[in-house]
């Protein structure tokens, strides 16, 4: 969309504000407002300023100084406003023009860039299966002298029993038990089906969404792929219409990994795939998972640098609450066709050579997406330049229920990191592969590991509610 064309859409449609929005380190969305009659072609040359020392992770009050350039192509019209909004998402610029080094959403565009300078590809592609909770009530406290979390919903399996509904309904979604019920199971058909209303009017193109298998109201929404930046892009829209659209039915919806003890969490596998002007290169028909042996050296280098790697796409102290055995959370560092218990899964059923892809299971949507697949391609791409056969490896491909094998047999299998410190202390250690190309810099990484290693400490030097029943009567 040109700027033009931007500007006749604010005529068009009667826009009375313009949101400039931007995403930082975290992953959080950021906005400011200017009345429409103040935005010309001139805003889109010169940007939006702001203060970027009250940012999270950006700049220092000596140089706070930034600067919003809103991208033409990222335009929609904001369903929930009550004065019509048309919303633009920006990179971040120093006030000299330059673009910011730790903008997440500039990372990915430089990913995209450097894709194309190493003759491997043109265009690599992303679709991320990003799963949520809709809870009819969230309380939650940390003080010095009390810790508590309590989440409810109707559908939830503890409430069977409850009588405060003003008549028990049933149809209760049982442990594990919530993939693809029909109604009056799942209570929350419509409020998807508005989802995903919304979510086609801010111009995704949606395939399908279903209940997932947890109780208590988990739920899946699946968009059709695009490029790195424009899916990440994507993927920022879409958790903005979930959240605001269960906000609208007077209920609340998370991404939190692990909301729940003792039932699947949510993630978000990545679908992924690389194609050289228009032509594929993961597909080689008859081959294992009909998979070319340049899409065998991608999934090497997600599996080598996957310790690495997860401090990017799974970075919360949350993300390996949900990453232990036995709830289909994929902690093995192993690649297989169909098999859903390896972290790399390749899709198998109904695959076109254009369709064909890789499946990186572990991460979830805490996960910073710019910042995600921009690792997850740039590990891809270290795979290909060296050559790294996930096979010579060790890594699979392994066509087994691996949570069902013998101890000798997983004594073998690589795990993801243990903890959120754990993955740190890898990327520490590990991550020329994402600065080498300049993609990153070693300012960011250091950066994202000093907000993370503080967010980790913030949890762990606080008295959890379980350690009473362990040692109150020590």
């Amino acid at each position: 969309m040109s700027v033009q064309k931007v500007l006749d859409t604010i005529k068009e449609k009667g826009i009375e504000w313009v949101d400039f929005r931007f995403t930082d380190i975290g992953g959080k969305s950021h906005h400011l407002s200017i009345p429409a009659v103040e935005v010309e072609a001139e805003t889109f040359e010169n940007g939006v300023a702001f203060d970027g020392s009250s940012i999270v992770g950006f700049r220092g009050i000596e140089e706070s100084d930034m600067v919003m350039m809103p991208d033409t192509e990222s335009a929609f019209v904001d369903p929930f406003t009550a004065h019509p909004t048309l919303v633009l998402l920006c990179d971040i610029y120093t006030p000299d023009g330059v673009r910011y080094d730790r903008d997440p959403r500039s990372i990915a565009v430089k990913a995209e860039e450097y894709l194309k300078t190493t003759g491997i590809g043109t265009d690599a592609f992303f679709a991320p299966e990003s799963e949520f909770f809709i809870f009819d009530d969230v309380r939650y406290e940390s003080g010095m002298n009390k810790s508590f979390y309590e989440v409810d919903s109707e559908e939830a399996a503890w409430n069977t029993g409850r009588k405060e509904e003003g008549g028990n309904l049933a149809f209760k979604t049982g442990i594990k038990g919530g993939y693809f019920p029909v109604a009056p199971t799942d209570t929350q058909q419509d409020i998807r089906s508005e989802m995903c209303r919304l979510l086609q009017e801010a111009g995704l193109r949606v395939e399908r969404h279903h209940h997932e298998v947890a109780t208590a109201g988990q739920g899946e929404i699946n968009f059709r792929f695009s490029t790195l930046t424009k899916t990440a892009d994507n993927l920022q829209k879409y958790k903005y219409i979930v959240q605001n659209v269960a906000r609208q039915y007077g209920k609340v919806a998370t991404f939190m990994p692990k909301p729940l003890f003792g039932d699947n969490g949510s993630g978000m596998h990545v679908h992924q795939s690389i194609f050289n002007d228009g032509a594929p290169l993961f597909y080689e028909k008859g081959a294992y998972a009909n998979l070319s042996q340049l899409a065998l050296y991608y999934i090497g280098g997600i599996l080598h640098h996957a310790p690495s790697l997860i401090a990017l796409t799974n970075p919360s102290t949350n993300s390996f609450k949900r990453l232990v055995p036995g709830y289909e959370a994929p902690v093995n560092l192993v690649f297989s066709k169909g098999n859903r218990s390896a972290a790399v899964r390749i899709p198998i059923a109904a695959v076109t050579p254009k369709g064909c892809r890789i499946e990186f299971r572990t991460p979830d949507s805490t996960a910073n997406p710019y910042l995600a697949f921009a690792a997850m391609l740039l590990a891809g791409l270290d795979g290909i330049k060296n050559k790294i056969d996930p096979t010579a490896l060790g890594y699979g491909p392994l066509d087994k229920n691996i949570y069902e094998l013998a101890d000798e047999e997983k004594k073998e299998i690589r795990s993801v990191p243990g903890s959120l410190e754990e993955a740190l202390d890898a990327l520490e250690a590990n991550h020329s592969f994402l600065t080498e190309s300049g993609v990153f810099t070693e300012d960011f990484i250091a950066n994202f590991i000093e907000l993370k290693r503080a967010e980790a400490k913030s949890v762990a030097i606080r008295v959890h509610p379980h350690e009473y029943s362990l040692y109150f009567g020590v």
